[in-house]
Formats: C-alpha cells, structure tokens, sequence
C-alpha cells in the first residue's frame, strides 16, 4: 500500500475548528497538501491555520461559514474561485446531531440540522465534484457515522441525516470509478469530540476513539482506493454488519431498548 502523495493539492475541510475536521487538517498538512479550512469560529480557523504553516509550511486558507445557511457550496465555491484557490480534495465533515423526542424537538434547530448534514454537504459535494474530478487523484471523503446503519430513537432526523450520507456516498464512489477520485464514507464512533456537548445528559457511556485515530482509519482506506465507505474501529466494524441478521422490526426494537439506557439517545451515534 503506496500513501497518497498530497503534495501541491489542495484540500477543503469543514468543520474544521475542532475535533475530527482539525486532526483531517492535520494530518492533509502532515502529507503536504494546503487546506481551507471552514468553520463558523474563524478565531479557531485563524490559530489552526497558523500552526499548520509554521509546522508544515503549507497554504492554509481560512473561510468563515456557517454551513446552516442554504447555498453554502456554491458561496465557498464561488469564493475560491475569487481568490484564484483551485482544490483537488474535499472533506464533508461539518455536522452537528440533536437528542430527543422527535415531536419535542425543535423545528429551526432540525431545519439546521438538515441543511448542514445534509443539504450544504449535498451542495459542496456537487460546487466541487468536477474539479475533483478533473484533478485526476482527489480525494472526496463524507464522514457519516455508525449511527448510518441503524435507525436511532432519540435521534431520528441524525440518523437519517447520516444514512442518506452513506447511501449518497457509495453511490458517488461508484459513479466516480476510473476518473482517479477516491471516494469515502467514514463512519465514527463514539470519539472524543464536542459533538455530545450541547446534549442534555452529556457524553454516552463506551470506548471512546480520539479523532487521530479516527482520521488514520480514513486515510489507510483512502490509500488502498478500493473501499466506498469504512467504519472507524474493529468492534464498530461488526455492528455495522448485525443489522443485515435481523428484521427491520427487531433493529428498531433494539436500538429502542439502547436508548432507554443511555438516557434517551442511541450509544451508537457519533
């Protein structure tokens, strides 16, 4: 297995500020690729974007954005084009997830969460797919989530949200085949993120990735190329394949009863 020489590319990451998003940027920067970095917090933007320079020597590009807004893609798009920033990557890892009944949840809040997950994922992917194309050795990663593979009471519209990632995904990697663009889905677990931090309870109880070890697991699949999509650990693994040994009605019956013991929201979301 040869690692992907990113050098002279360039690579967008969203949700770039903190946890999955910073150690991609990273770990991109490591392997010599120049980044733009999107997050609403341009203050984290400014202090990432300044370490990657001074430790990689790379071009990091800061783009304040706040992916709930529809149109998102085409704006970033649009912007780098302005400032002459061609890219050859793209990594869709900006999302956020709400816990709860769904008939207590709240309207805008699932409005947002829908635009980011989903819709502007949706919108950045096709503002950059050409390109990406054309580059002939980019890279498209959508980080998805265990949570993709089951139906998750409590979370309801997360779940779909992530599912329609996965399935969207996959189908992009085969659509994508023989034009040199590595296409991934990558579906973490739980990881030591601030993903849990607006949720009522806080944390759910589990083994814990950090986001390194998550991104590791994205970038071995993306140097072998032959996988559209790939969950982020050996016992995440096997519970993305239970759901194929029982009916639709067991699943959601047993992530109902995960749900009940981990005060309100499935374990397997990420």
């Amino acid at each position: 297995m040869t690692p992907i020489d990113f050098s002279g590319q360039t690579t967008i990451v969203t949700g770039a500020s903190s946890g999955i998003g910073a150690a991609f940027a990273r770990e991109l920067a490591r392997r010599g690729s120049d980044v733009v970095l999107v997050a609403r917090r341009h203050d984290r933007l400014e202090t990432l974007a300044a370490e990657l320079g001074a430790r990689h020597g790379v071009q990091a590009t800061t783009v304040p954005l706040d992916l709930s807004e529809p149109g998102a893609g085409r704006r970033l798009a649009a912007d780098l084009a302005r400032r002459g920033i061609t890219v050859d990557g793209l990594v869709n890892n900006a999302g956020f997830g709400t816990e709860g009944a769904f008939h207590r949840e709240d309207p805008d809040r699932l409005t947002d969460e829908i635009n980011v997950d989903v819709a502007n994922l949706v919108d950045l992917t096709r503002a950059f797919i050409e390109p990406l194309r054309d580059s002939g050795r980019g890279v498209l990663v959508n980080v998805a989530s265990m949570a993709a593979y089951t139906p998750s009471p409590g979370m309801a519209v997360y779940a779909a949200c992530k599912a329609f990632v996965l399935s969207f995904t996959e189908a992009l990697w085969y659509e994508s085949r023989g034009t040199g663009l590595r296409v991934l889905s990558l579906a973490p677990g739980l990881t030591r993120t601030e993903f849990f931090d607006a949720f009522p309870g806080g944390a759910y109880q589990g083994n814990y990735q950090t986001p390194e070890q998550v991104v590791m697991v994205a970038m071995r699949a993306l140097d072998r190329g032959r996988q559209p999509s790939v969950q982020s650990g050996r016992m995440n693994s096997i519970a993305g394949k239970l759901p194929r040994f029982f009916t639709r009605r067991r699943t959601v019956l047993l992530m109902g009863t995960l749900q009940a013991r981990t005060s309100g929201a499935a374990t397997v979301a990420a």
